[in-house]
């Protein structure tokens, strides 16, 4: 009999495959994108230079860098069969699954057998500058608004925001989401990003491995989690509340969102920088309680169950007060790690092995078959 390896549940702990675009050490609460601190990548960069970083391992000079910006504005556009979509399905289909179907239709009309380096590199600047497009679209078409045209004269964060509410977002607070789209662009091996990089495994096209990852990250138990956390302040909804509904969501073992981590045993390094983007918006909306609320939750966390707040904690109240609704958190989200996705999928075919993992045999021993009729 062969001796079986000792499974790994969920694949924890186990390394995959060599990567140098993400790497986290979760024991001191150290993230940083090719070898860059996130601190110093959110403080200095953007989100149009930041994925330069991760598709290119390096920050692009400045006259490569402007071109980067030219070709991401030129390119927000969507396709008359994606604005299509986007119509029919604003009514029936989540938002989620609307950017799904619509990124997977995105492919129609490109030759998905070519599949070489700077083929796939421009197809990452496209799709990155046309997700923003159809979340917008779906959240103005299924509120009966019209949809707002994409402006090239406006940043990547402050575009987005202009698409979803018709109107130009103040300096700050589309600097605050230009950030907010830095933090959550790339995580190393998550199970989106592993979803994309097993797609592109089996030399499938880019299109494919995208649409496999929105599909991975619309399971709440990976892009869901800051809905969750708004939805229950929406519950809440009191400081004066919060302790009681905590203790009795405690009591009867439900899972609090947004706290603890696969990786960091400390503080998500990205939860602080959102903690302080929570708290300017709060005062600069003059509506402190979401914030309020946020940091009481997260006290009575720390000190009844010793676990740290994540990444998702504080994106909830910080989408929030953008006017962003809590379903197209998620969104949001892909629209920023789709960066990180194209990234690995880059990687993944520049050094390609299918990735065929074993299982561990639990079944019942060697069995013959048996006629139906002599079956007891």
């Amino acid at each position: 009999m062969t001796e079986q390896a000792a499974p790994r549940a969920g694949l924890e702990g186990v390394a995959v495959a060599d990567s140098a675009i993400a790497k986290i050490d979760g024991t001191v609460g150290e993230l940083r994108y090719c070898g860059y601190l996130i601190k110093d990548l959110a403080d200095h960069s953007d989100f149009v230079e930041t994925s330069a970083l991760l598709w290119d391992g390096e920050l692009p000079k400045q006259d490569k860098l402007a071109k980067l910006r030219t070709d991401m504005r030129q390119q927000r556009g969507l396709p008359t069969l994606a604005l299509d979509l986007v119509q029919r399905l604003a009514g029936e289909q989540s938002p989620m699954d609307c950017l799904r179907t619509v990124v997977s239709a995105l492919a129609i009309g490109d030759d998905v057998l070519t599949t070489d380096d700077a083929v796939n590199r421009e197809r990452a600047i496209r799709l990155t500058a046309q997700l923003p497009t159809i979340v917008a679209a779906y959240d103005r078409v299924r509120k009966g608004k019209s949809i707002v045209e994409p402006r090239e004269d406006l940043t990547h964060a402050a575009n987005f925001l202009y698409m979803l509410t018709g109107t130009v977002p103040s300096d700050e607070e589309a600097e605050i989401f230009d950030t907010c789209l830095v933090l959550h662009a790339e995580h190393g091996f998550n199970a989106s990003t592993f979803a994309a990089r097993v797609t592109a495994a089996t030399m499938s096209d880019i299109y494919s491995a995208v649409t496999s990852a929105i599909g991975t990250l619309r399971g709440p138990l990976h892009g869901g989690a800051n809905t969750a956390v708004m939805n229950t302040l929406l519950e809440i909804g009191s400081v004066d509340a919060v302790e009681a509904h905590l203790d009795g969501m405690l009591a009867r073992r439900e899972k609090i969102m947004g706290f603890g981590h696969r990786v960091y045993k400390v503080v998500d390094p990205r939860a602080l920088i959102l903690k302080q983007f929570a708290r300017d918006l709060a005062k600069q909306k003059g509506e402190p309680k979401w914030f309020e609320m946020s940091e009481r939750l997260e006290e009575l966390m720390k000190s009844r169950k010793g676990i740290d707040m994540n990444v998702d904690f504080y994106s909830a109240s910080t989408y929030h007060y953008m006017g962003i609704d809590a379903d197209l958190f998620t969104c949001v989200f892909a629209m920023s790690r789709v960066a990180g996705w194209t990234a690995h999928v880059l990687e993944q075919c520049a050094n390609n092995r299918l990735i065929r993992p074993r299982a561990n045999w639990v079944g019942p021993d060697d069995r013959d078959y048996v006629a139906v009729d002599q079956r007891s």
